[in-house]
């Protein structure tokens, strides 16, 4: 049996070498190259042609090359019995946490507010206890930035759809308590798996119950965001500006009222990046474990989307 890469957006040939050095024996197919259908059992992807993966009759396993699966599962065409996976990666892990403190800390200091500047203009900072942060989405991604945010001195707090603990960070739950963690929010950090549920999920009516002057970063997926109603915020106040990673499409159109918006700061989509040496033991031990009938690893939940 074959293994199938699909890789739009990104450089596939890094994965072919990753793979290859790992496992040389393997046969791998890179699309849209010629192949047998009928041999493919595991599929290696990242943002697939939608409706792709109908054409392979004996697919077992379709493996996301990163954390996130919604590029996967918001196909309505794939096949019913087949097994989705993602990656787990510690060092994924802390480049997020390291990013997202990096951008709380350039919120608070003003730093790139005095970037290209020609004036000697110092302003006021914030303090460790001037900013409450709230972190929505405390998975493997979202706990970890919460204790790195708690182990430097921050008040942080939690949303989750589901009751979770995590020490030194108050956590949050369900609709009900989403009000509550908001209310209290002064930077707002968006770290949701992208699912139906959470898709447009920072819109108007959420930014409203925020206080006054909050700020927020996202950088977990461009659909979470309505961007008209930021904009809207940001202009009425409500909000004192925004870091995006993260955007609907990328790389983000030259005409987009984002880059040339004074309270919006744009980065390429650069948190964590995905190292395919680092990862690639993960992909091809679960080839092994299919091959052998083994359960896989870091299997997603489809009622949950992630």
């Amino acid at each position: 049996m074959s293994v199938l890469l699909i890789c739009t957006g990104r450089d596939p040939q890094v994965w072919v070498n990753a793979i290859r050095e790992q496992q040389p024996d393997i046969k791998l197919y890179v699309y849209p190259e010629a192949h047998d259908p009928q041999e493919i059992k595991y599929a290696v992807t990242w943002k697939h042609p939608k409706g792709v993966f109908n054409k392979y009759p004996n697919l077992e396993v379709i493996a996301s090359i990163g954390a996130g699966v919604d590029h996967i599962i918001s196909d309505p065409e794939i096949p019913k019995n087949t097994l989705i996976t993602r990656i787990i990666d510690e060092q994924l892990t802390r480049d997020m946490s390291t990013f997202i403190l990096s951008l709380v800390l350039d919120k608070m200091r003003n730093i790139s507010v005095h970037h290209g500047k020609k004036t000697w203009n110092p302003l006021p900072y914030q303090t460790l206890n001037d900013e409450k942060i709230g972190i929505m989405g405390l998975g493997v991604l979202g706990k970890a930035a919460a204790q790195t945010l708690s182990s430097n001195g921050f008040k942080v707090a939690g949303w989750s759809k589901s009751r979770k603990q995590i020490e030194g960070v108050s956590t949050y739950h369900g609709e009900r308590g989403l009000q509550d963690f908001l209310k209290s929010t002064s930077i707002l950090i968006c770290l949701l798996p992208l699912t139906s549920e959470t898709e447009c999920i920072l819109k108007k009516e959420l930014f409203e119950q925020l206080p006054k002057g909050a700020y927020l970063i996202n950088v977990a997926r461009g659909e979470h965001l309505v961007e008209h109603d930021l904009l809207e915020m940001l202009d009425k106040g409500q909000l004192s500006g925004a870091s995006l990673d993260v955007f609907r499409t990328e790389p983000l159109p030259e005409e987009h009222p984002f880059w040339k918006h004074p309270k919006v700061h744009i980065t390429p989509h650069i948190a964590s990046v995905t190292d395919p040496k680092k990862v690639v033991f993960q992909l091809m031990e679960n080839y092994k474990r299919m091959l052998q009938r083994k359960p896989l690893m870091n299997i997603v939940e489809l009622k949950k989307e992630y």
